[in-house]
């Protein structure tokens, strides 16, 4: 099978994120238990979610580039998932080892990051990817 550029760097990254975020959640459950009191381990773990959540996501964003190869929303909603993901999981993982409690006001950023990757992945489905029947 053939796919663009794209769509094979998109899966490649997809499958190192998975792979850090196995990495990452082991990490947290079996380095960090010592240092990582209740509230940090919610924290933490929340972060590890939203990493894997967004993760497998990219997966379907390669898939929508594979649809629509030319689409620079597709594109940039990859990035802005990706980066988004980094944001708000890797602020949780400092405030849940810190405490340090303005990481909070950081992760929202990495939220609405992702938001917008979706929404841009969201507009190019409406947009740029046709039906069979032409609509």
């Amino acid at each position: 099978m053939h796919i663009s550029k794209t769509t094979k760097n998109f899966l490649i990254i997809a499958t190192l994120m998975m792979a850090l975020g196995v990495s990452i959640g082991a990490f947290g459950a079996h380095g960090l238990q010592p240092f990582l009191d209740e509230y940090g381990n919610i924290i933490y773990n929340k972060g590890v979610n939203y990493w894997f959540y967004n993760s497998i996501g990219l997966f379907g964003i390669a898939f929508i580039s594979f649809l629509a190869p030319y689409s620079t929303k597709v594109v940039k909603g990859f990035y802005f998932v990706l980066g988004g993901t980094f944001i708000f999981s890797v602020s949780l993982f400092i405030l849940a080892l810190t405490h340090i409690k303005w990481l909070g006001a950081i992760t929202p950023i990495g939220g609405t990051a992702m938001i917008i990757g979706w929404t841009l992945c969201m507009v190019a489905i409406l947009q740029d990817i046709k039906t069979i029947d032409g609509k």
